[in-house]
């Protein structure tokens, strides 16, 4: 089985709810298999809290190792300011080792977010998602408008990767119809990439 790693770090359940979508989406093809990661929280130097080895819920932690060894990638975040989130950028920072080696060169690899509204800055974040990915020399993959979705979807998606609104949700990590068909086909089509490069 190939491994498809969907790394992600999530808040308030929104960019859970894609990883999870996604991982359905790498699973619908056949020989490829999901491995969800998350990256622990960065605390302040003023807090002084050391974090815990394994979360408290939800898959365990990424290591460099699960980077190396991944067929394919999909990214994920919730929106900051229009980019990622700090705890994801922290973990990305320290891939030197995998980036002077060329462990993810020729890997292909995508991006989704969640961000509160509509407005929320979820095309840059994607964007700035893609960037570290762009310098290990990975392939990057987005959603064509072939996916009839993403020509009809009124809250998250777009040709830069899959998204989710949450303040249009009516529960907490709750995808729309087509947040969620645009999550599947781009685990899918990832999958299926990774699986021609294999």
């Amino acid at each position: 089985m190939s491994e498809v790693l969907v790394l992600y770090y999530s808040l308030h359940g929104g960019t859970t709810a894609l990883a999870r979508q996604i991982a359905r989406g790498i699973e619908s093809v056949s020989g490829a298999q999901a491995m969800l990661r998350t990256v622990p929280p960065v605390r302040s130097i003023a807090e002084n809290v050391t974090p815990r080895a394994v979360p408290e819920s939800g898959p365990p932690y990424v290591t460099l190792d699960d980077l190396q060894r991944c067929r394919g990638l999909l990214l994920g975040s919730p929106t900051r300011f229009g980019n990622m989130a700090a705890p994801l950028k922290y973990f990305l920072d320290g891939t030197s080792g995998l980036w002077l080696s060329g462990a993810l060169a020729g890997k292909p690899a995508a991006v989704f977010c969640s961000g509160q509204t509509q407005h929320g800055g979820q095309e840059s974040t994607l964007l700035s998602m893609m960037l570290p990915l762009l310098h290990h020399g990975m392939l990057l993959v987005g959603l064509p408008f072939g996916e009839s979705a993403l020509n009809d979807t009124r809250s998250g998606g777009g040709p830069y990767g899959a998204s989710h609104v949450a303040g249009m949700a009516t529960a907490k990590g709750e995808l729309s119809d087509h947040e969620q068909a645009l999550a599947r086909a781009l685990g899918a089509r990832v999958a299926q990439i990774a699986l021609k490069l294999a």
